[in-house]
């Protein structure tokens, strides 16, 4: 392995920065350094549809070995913020951020491992099956460039997401979402004049909220609400809150159970606000909209990806462990959506999501080795 050039790769990648929507910059940067590998790299209208920069980037490199199947190798572009100005401290085997962004492994180190392990095989001339390439756009904000691709495009069947922390992990189990937006709907008045003539649409969300389980529910499931917003000013009784979250779980009974339980917190609020003004009665409401953020991923511990990567890192001398999540990525979509064999591979970022994000060299060396090791035995079994 070429561990001064992976560096170097992973480092020029995260000073770029890249928010969903907005990774046309490192997008260039990896046709450039594709283009001078000899590679010819598409990119699709995803961008367009999502109203992003860019597309997703595909490469579909020629296998060496006789009848090798293809593999799919991937990891999304984009980042999540702080993300303007990233500044990369290496100390010793450790990169991290300077503690004003986060640092963007997340997912360039499992970009910058795939980069380098194509390199090494075309290098060494390692036999390889075909390699399929996919970069990712908005991959953070709702897994939209793996929703938007056209996954006919792919020669590959099985393969694996470079997209989890850890190092020497196979993610093959992870939770389906749903996604929660709630109006609540009540009456506005006077705040100092007749606030009795008003019903506080606030009001009737806090009470929904203080009665909703939310946060860790059990090992399989999760619920949370991120963004709330509502009122017209401090003086008037609000008449409107729009509140919106999410519910995730391994278990698709626990998460339509947990689904219906957040909308009934909120019908049921709604349902004890009423308020009688000039002889007209007036009842609190709620408009509520789920939707399918993404499907489950559930792959079985004995399947080809699952063996493949095994033997990848047990070839070594590492042992590998195979687990759940409780987060989505691409991988979901290209399993729960169209029956690929998708694995999502840790690739050694830590603390991610946080400005005290860091990675060890190591452990990006280990993931580069582990792919190179991937393609090797995948042209042989």
């Amino acid at each position: 392995m070429n561990q001064s050039r992976l560096v170097d790769d992973f480092l020029s990648l995260v000073r770029i920065s890249s928010p969903s929507r907005r990774e046309a910059e490192v997008a260039r940067w990896l046709m450039g350094t594709l283009d001078r590998m000899g590679v010819r790299v598409d990119v699709d209208d995803a961008g367009e549809k999502i109203g992003g920069d860019t597309g997703n980037l595909l490469a579909q490199l020629p296998g060496t070995a006789p009848d090798a199947p293809p593999l799919l190798l991937c990891a999304h572009m984009d980042t999540v913020i702080p993300c303007e100005r990233i500044t990369p401290v290496r100390d010793g085997d450790v990169i991290r951020t300077d503690g004003t962004s986060v640092l963007g492994g997340d997912d360039k180190a499992g970009v910058a491992a795939i980069l380098e392990a194509v390199r090494i095989v075309r290098e060494r001339q390692i036999p390889h099956g075909p390699i399929d390439v996919l970069f990712t756009v908005c991959e953070e904000q709702g897994l939209f460039g793996a929703k938007h691709f056209d996954v006919g495009r792919l020669r590959a069947r099985r393969g694996v997401v470079l997209d989890c922390d850890g190092v020497d992990e196979l993610i093959v189990q992870g939770p389906a979402a749903n996604k929660l937006r709630v109006v609540v709907r009540g009456l506005e008045a006077h705040a100092g004049l007749a606030p009795e003539q008003g019903i506080s649409a606030i009001k009737v969300a806090g009470d929904a909220i203080a009665a909703m389980r939310l946060g860790r529910i059990d090992e399989e499931t999760t619920a949370n609400l991120g963004f709330i917003e509502g009122g017209l000013a401090i003086n008037i009784v609000p008449n409107e809150v729009t509140v919106r979250g999410e519910t995730r779980s391994r278990n698709d009974a626990k998460l339509r159970a947990q689904t219906r339980h957040m909308v009934e917190c909120f019908e049921q609020a709604a349902a004890r606000y009423r308020v009688t003004v000039e002889g007209r009665e007036h009842v609190a409401r709620v408009e509520s909209k789920v939707t399918q953020d993404y499907e489950g991923l559930n792959i079985p511990r004995d399947s080809g990806i699952v063996r493949l990567m095994r033997g990848a890192v047990e070839g070594r001398g590492r042992a590998l462990t195979v687990r759940a999540t409780g987060v989505g990525c691409d991988a979901n979509i290209f399993n729960g959506r169209h029956g690929l064999e998708i694995a999502n591979l840790g690739c050694g970022m830590r603390q991610i999501h946080t400005v005290n994000e860091w990675i060890a060299i190591t452990d990006l060396v280990a993931t580069a080795e582990t792919l190179v090791e991937a393609l090797r035995l995948n042209a042989v079994r």
